[in-house]
C-alpha cells in the first residue's frame, strides 16, 4: 500500500505539541483591526488547541 500524503494546507496551519495535541492560531486577526477591541486583538496573538471534534480528522490529514 502506498504512503499517505500529508495535506499541506493543514500542515501549514497546525503544529503538534509534545503531548500530541494540535496547536493552532485564531482566525480573524488579519485585517479590519480598528473596529475590534484591544482585548479581542490580544486574544488573537495567543495560540490555542484544536477542538477534539476536529482533532481526529486533522491528525488523519497530517498522517499522524
Amino acid at each position: 500500500m502506498p504512503k499517505m500524503k500529508t495535506n499541506k494546507a493543514v500542515a501549514k496551519r497546525l503544529k503538534v505539541t509534545a503531548r500530541g495535541k494540535l496547536k493552532r492560531y485564531r482566525a480573524g486577526a488579519g485585517h479590519l483591526k480598528s473596529r475590534k477591541s484591544p482585548k479581542r486583538l490580544r486574544r488573537f496573538r495567543k495560540a490555542t488547541t484544536v477542538s477534539s471534534a476536529f482533532a481526529r480528522q486533522a491528525k488523519r490529514l497530517l498522517g499522524i
